[in-house]
């Protein structure tokens, strides 16, 4: 779709409209010949009026929906009341000439009695053969040839009915309107309408009012009166307005509330009133222009008479004047309300309300509940002080169990070391003694020397079981020293285990120390027996809850669950830790490795001997 309008012509003279006859090139549209649609609309106002702005809107809008080939849209202003000069038609009429010359026009729409004259006037020069489609806002309109239209007369009393229903009390009416020539038909159609409220109303036109003399006297009306803006676009031959927006100064300057007649006037300060709709008039003559469009005689179709209006108030200005809002007659619009709480959170509130029934009702049942709960759990408490004192019996018997333990181990191994080890040693001294002296038998030399070996193996084995029941150097050379030659002691060709430590204490708890490594130890030997890993990593380390131990293998792996419903390792290893606050954790799947992390919070007083020896096997 093309849109194409005029610039407004800002002079007062002639001469500007035979400079735009010069200069203003002849526009021949040749492919619209073709398909497209050719519309012209003639407005009665000036380009910025909102009346402009809803129709350029509504009507391309309407008529694209029903001409899918296109639609070239043109817009010219019969604005009479900006260039009041006699000449202004003919020239108007030239430049339309000039600048339309060729142009075959499918239709053209004349919005408002000033663009009616001016089409009726210039219909044989400009548009012999194009259907004429008009808008008229009174009964005494000429009607063009090969014309139809709607007629909608303005409803001026009907926004002075709304007032007295809204205040009562008023007793007088201040009607703003223009001075010039264009617009007096407005103030004398108020002035017609307008009798019929008399005397009750007293209406007092302020028609020969420059601005500031206007504005001043808004400011100082008597009371019980109203404002009613009719028009207002100037004022002599040098002050020119933009109706809406000198209607936001006048509503605010006024001391009364102000009301006017068509709906452009909402939110700028009007009260309401029954305000003719301009988009319910758009589009009533963009579908009539449809139909002359698809073919129909415009002759054949009579004018149609339609009312337009639509009662509507604006609730800030309700508020801001004091009208109740209980005044505001049935049926009438209520723009611009703000939400309640209840218009804005009814459905939480009813939700809320639903919520707090159902609620109640459970509160009921669990009230009617809490007295036999109250009561089976007095039996349960009972219960479980037995069962409590039970479980602290079994605690302590099992630290005592362990303690003994630990104390006969430590028993044994004193005794494998001084007794068993220091014979076995003397054993081996005298045999090769014998050996030494003996040079003469040498065929018991080879009995001696397997026996000599025999000797040094239980030795071996001695010394080290008695520091696997209890490791003396443990306490002489710490917790981190004993894990480190642990890790040198069982390193192999095909195992390699490396140790690392950082922030560890240099004074532990000997219970604490003692459990960590027995669990180093336990867990080094699972992986040489089970795992198969060629890689051991042992990391001990110090922070601000405790100690924490982390082993890790790329071993075979196996399924924890299985472990802990077969075997006794992770039991085991879980009671030991927990005497002294302790707990640990397995990560390990089939093929993936396995890690322990134990977290041992330091210094914790424990039972001497809680954390004794105990095969924590990881099966």
């Amino acid at each position: 779709m093309g849109t194409r309008t005029t610039r407004h012509l800002r002079s007062r003279s002639l001469l500007p409209f035979v400079l735009a006859i010069i200069v203003v090139p002849t526009f021949v549209n040749v492919s619209a010949a073709g398909r497209e649609k050719q519309v012209l609309v003639l407005h009665s106002t000036r380009r910025t009026s909102q009346l402009v702005t809803i129709s350029d809107r509504e009507i391309p809008r309407i008529l694209d929906g029903a001409f899918p080939d296109g639609v070239d849209y043109f817009t010219e202003f019969v604005d009479e009341s900006q260039f009041p000069l006699p000449q202004y038609e003919l020239a108007f009429e030239a430049f339309l000439q000039s600048k339309y010359k060729g142009q075959r026009f499918d239709i053209v729409v004349a919005m408002g009695d000033n663009a009616i004259r001016f089409v009726d006037d210039t219909r044989h020069d400009l548009f012999p053969e194009a259907p004429v489609v008009f808008f008229a806002s009174g009964p005494s309109y000429h009607r063009p040839l090969n014309s139809t239209g709607i007629v909608a007369r303005l409803n001026l009393a009907g926004s002075l009915t709304l007032a007295l229903a809204l205040q009562p009390e008023i007793r007088r009416v201040f009607v703003v309107s223009a001075t010039d020539d264009s617009n007096k038909g407005y103030e004398e159609e108020a002035r017609a309408q307008f009798r019929s409220f008399e005397p009750r109303l007293k209406a007092t036109y302020l028609s020969d009012l420059n601005k500031a003399d206007l504005e001043t006297r808004l400011a100082a009306l008597p009371r019980r009166s109203i404002v009613y803006f009719l028009t207002y676009t100037r004022h002599g031959s040098d002050e020119n307005f933009r109706p809406i927006e000198y209607l936001d100064r006048l509503s605010a300057t006024a001391n009364a509330p102000t009301y006017s007649w068509v709906d452009s006037a909402m939110d700028h300060g009007i009260v309401g009133g029954s305000l003719k709709s301009q988009r319910a008039q758009a589009e009533a003559i963009a579908r009539l222009a449809v139909r002359v469009m698809r073919g129909e005689h415009a002759d054949a179709i009579p004018p149609a008479s339609m009312d337009l209006n639509l009662t509507q108030v604006d609730w800030r200005q309700l508020r801001r004047w004091g009208i109740s809002e209980s005044r505001v007659p049935a049926g009438t619009l209520v723009q611009f309300r703000l939400p309640t709480a209840w218009d804005r959170f009814k459905i939480y509130i009813v939700a809320c309300l639903v919520a707090l029934a159902a609620q109640s009702v459970l509160i009921s049942g669990l009230l009617v509940q809490r007295r036999r709960r109250q009561n089976a759990e007095r039996s349960a408490r009972n219960g479980e002080a037995a069962l409590r004192a039970s479980y602290e019996r079994i605690r302590d018997l099992g630290g005592r169990l362990l303690l003994a333990q630990e104390e006969e181990r430590a028993r044994l191994a004193r005794e494998l070391h001084d007794d068993v080890c220091q014979q076995l040693g003397l054993l081996v001294f005298e045999l090769d003694l014998l050996r030494r002296e003996d040079l003469r038998r040498r065929k018991s030399d080879r009995v001696l020397a397997s026996a000599l070996d025999i000797a040094h193996s239980a030795v071996k084995s001695v010394h080290d079981l008695s520091h696997k029941l209890h490791p003396a150097r443990l306490r002489l050379i710490g917790l981190v020293s004993a894990i480190r030659g642990l890790a040198r002691e069982l390193s192999k060709p095909d195992l390699a285990i490396a140790f690392s430590h950082e922030s560890v204490p240099d004074q532990l708890p000997d219970e604490v120390a003692l459990c960590l490594f027995r669990v180093v130890q336990e867990a080094l030997h699972n992986v040489i027996k089970h795992s198969a890993a060629t890689h051991v990593s042992v990391h001990l380390r110090g922070n601000e809850s405790g100690l924490a131990l982390t082993i890790t293998d790329d071993g075979i792996g196996f399924n924890v669950d299985d472990a802990r419903a077969s075997g006794l390792g992770l039991l085991s290893m879980n009671e030991r830790l927990q005497p002294i606050g302790g707990h640990v954790e397995i990560r390990s799947s089939p093929g993936a490795g396995t890690q322990i992390d134990v977290a041992v919070p330091v210094p914790v007083r424990v039972p001497a001997g809680a954390c004794s020896d105990v095969a924590l096997r990881v099966h």
